[in-house]
C-alpha cells in the first residue's frame, strides 16, 4: 500500500499573539480554583474560523514551571484582577485593556 503524503490542514485557525490589550508575555490570572494559586503569561489568542470556538493560550505553573495551557477567554483576568483568593472585575474579554 503506498503512502500518501501528511498534508495538514490550510486555515481553520487564526492565531494572534496580541489579544484585547494583552501581548504575548503579560502575566494573567485564570479563574478557576485551582489555576488561582498558580502564575501563567498569555502566549495567543485563538479563534476556530470553522467553527467559531476561541481559546486562549498561556504557559506557566508552579515556580520554574512552564507548561502550555489552553483556556476559554471568560476565564482570563489582569493579573491586577487577582485579591487574595478571588478575583474580582471583569474578564479581559468583557473588558479589553486597550491603550487610550
Amino acid at each position: 500500500m503506498k503512502k500518501r503524503p501528511y498534508v495538514a490542514p490550510s486555515g481553520g485557525t487564526q492565531r494572534s499573539t496580541k489579544w484585547n490589550g494583552l501581548n504575548a508575555g503579560d502575566a494573567v490570572v485564570v479563574n478557576l480554583p485551582k489555576e488561582l494559586k498558580l502564575s501563567w503569561t498569555f502566549v495567543a489568542h485563538v479563534l476556530n474560523t470553522a467553527t467559531g470556538d476561541e481559546w486562549v493560550e498561556v504557559r506557566g505553573g508552579r515556580n520554574g514551571e512552564t507548561k502550555g495551557r489552553s483556556f476559554l477567554p471568560e476565564l482570563i483576568f489582569p493579573l491586577s484582577s487577582k485579591k487574595g483568593s478571588k478575583v474580582v472585575g471583569p474578564s479581559i474579554a468583557e473588558a479589553p485593556r486597550l491603550p487610550l
